[in-house]
C-alpha cells in the first residue's frame, strides 16, 4: 500500500519568501544617503556571510546561537568590505530587521491557500521562531504550526531537525513531503525518508544571481512555484 503524504514543511527565507529584494530595499532606504555603495553585492555577501557563519557555529557544537546574532554580527565585516562604513550601529540593527520582514514571492499565497485544502502546512526554517511568526504574519502565510530549528537546537541540515518536525506532527517521515529551493536541505530530508519537492528560485539572489534551479529526478517534485506544486499535487 503506497504510503500518502499528509504534511508539507517548507523552508522560508529564499522558498517562501523573496528576501534579496527585500532586504535590497530595506538597505537602499537605510543607506540611501551613502555614494557609490552595491547594495545587492551587500544583500549576497551577507546572505553568503550567514552560511558561512552558521558552518562556524556548527563545527563549535556550542549550543544554539541566534540566527538575529549571526546576521548581525556577519553585517559589519560585509559592509566594510562594500564601503559602505557609515552606517550607524543603530542603521545597522534597524538593517538586520530586515530579515524579519521578508515579503513573499508572488505565488508563496495562493499556491499554499490551495494547498491547505489537502494538507497540513508547516514551516522548517533555520530562521529564529520569533522571525518566522514575523515574517508570516506580515506575508500573510497561511501556516498550520510554525517549526524552526531553534526549537531542535540545530541548524538544518541537521537530522535531528527534521525528525524533530516529524515529532510534532505525529507522522512517519513518508507521509511528510519537505518543500525548498535549497537542494542541501530537501537532500537532507530525503535520506530520512521524507518526501522531497525542489521549487526553483531564479531571483532568490536577483537578476544575474547564480541560484540554482536545475530540476533533477532524484527529487520526487520539481516545481517552479507553488501554485505549480499545487498543481501537481493534484489541488
Amino acid at each position: 500500500m503506497a504510503v500518502v503524504v499528509k504534511a508539507l514543511l517548507f523552508d522560508v527565507q529564499g522558498t517562501a519568501t523573496d528576501f534579496f529584494s527585500t532586504v535590497c530595499s530595506e538597505a537602499e532606504r537605510i543607506g540611501g544617503r551613502l555614494t557609490g555603495v552595491d547594495w545587492a553585492e551587500v544583500v549576497r555577501r551577507w546572505r553568503a556571510g550567514y552560511f558561512t557563519a552558521l558552518e562556524v557555529a556548527q563545527g563549535r557544537h556550542s549550543g544554539w546561537i541566534s540566527v538575529r546574532s549571526v546576521y548581525r554580527d556577519a553585517l559589519d565585516s560585509v559592509l566594510d568590505d562594500c564601503g559602505a562604513r557609515g552606517l550607524s550601529a543603530g542603521e545597522r540593527d534597524e538593517l538586520t530587521l530586515a530579515w524579519q520582514r521578508l515579503r513573499p514571492w508572488p505565488d508563496a499565497v495562493p499556491g499554499l491557500l490551495r494547498l491547505k485544502g489537502s494538507y497540513t502546512l508547516a514551516t522548517l526554517s533555520n530562521a529564529d521562531v520569533s522571525a518566522v511568526i514575523s515574517i508570516s504574519k506580515l506575508a500573510g502565510l497561511p501556516w498550520d504550526a510554525v517549526f524552526a530549528a531553534e526549537m531542535a537546537g540545530v541548524f538544518k541540515p541537521d537530522p535531528a531537525i527534521y525528525r524533530m518536525a516529524a515529532t510534532y506532527l505525529g507522522l512517519e517521515p513518508a507521509e511528510i513531503m519537505m518543500v525548498a529551493s535549497h537542494k542541501y536541505d530537501i537532500r537532507a530530508a530525503g535520506q530520512l525518508g521524507f518526501a522531497t519537492a525542489f521549487v526553483a528560485r531564479p531571483l532568490e539572489f536577483g537578476p544575474g544571481g547564480d541560484a540554482d534551479t536545475a530540476y533533477a529526478d532524484e527529487f520526487d517534485v520539481n516545481a517552479s512555484d507553488f501554485l505549480d506544486l499545487a498543481t501537481q499535487l493534484g489541488c
